[in-house]
């Protein structure tokens, strides 16, 4: 692996732009370009009227996943990296999110990488059961985070496999390995 990659990308309707929690970017007033809960920075609160604004300009219901879909989801990452010849370190899917992390060969565009994955993901969601109305599976962007040392690696793992209340977690064994746990 030439470059390791952690990515994050949430659902659409989830996490929307003024609720706590919130992860992104934003325009505000002071700031044109805000973005809320910058690693080692403190979160902000709730800004009620943003929420608002990102509800009503919503196109449909919010996706939630299902511990099934995710199921299907882990199926489909698994197919796509082999098939991009990508490595698998670790998987988490939620309700509301999902983590990847994983390493390809030579310098790939990340934007690019990141539209492979949602993209391959909602056609396998939309083969398994009814297409969503509104046809958003995903929130639009995610985060791109390259990992540069072995150590980030291993704590993008351990952070992954620490979710809290995920629908499946599946590391790698290699993944395993790295963590000092037995294979699977």
């Amino acid at each position: 692996m030439d470059r390791v990659w952690f990515f994050t990308w949430r659902t659409y309707g989830s996490w929307l732009p003024g609720e706590d929690g919130f992860v992104g970017y934003y325009h505000a007033i002071e700031n044109p370009h805000a973005i809320d809960n910058v690693p080692g920075e403190p979160a902000t609160t709730a800004i009620p009227a943003l929420e608002r604004f990102a509800r009503e300009a919503m196109q449909g219901e919010p996706a939630l996943l299902t511990a099934r879909q995710a199921e299907i989801l882990l199926a489909q990452f698994q197919e796509t990296a082999a098939y991009r010849r990508w490595i698998l370190d670790a998987v988490a899917v939620m309700i509301n999110h999902i983590h990847i992390v994983y390493g390809v060969a030579a310098d790939p565009d990340p934007s690019d990488m990141l539209r492979d994955w949602k993209s391959y993901a909602s056609r396998a969601l939309n083969r398994s059961g009814p297409k969503r109305l509104s046809g958003h599976w995903w929130a639009d962007g995610g985060s791109k985070r390259p990992i540069k040392t072995d150590e980030r690696r291993l704590a993008a793992i351990q952070y992954v496999r620490d979710q809290e209340n995920p629908l499946l977690v599946w590391l790698s064994s290699e993944a395993r390995q790295l963590l000092g746990e037995p294979a699977a």
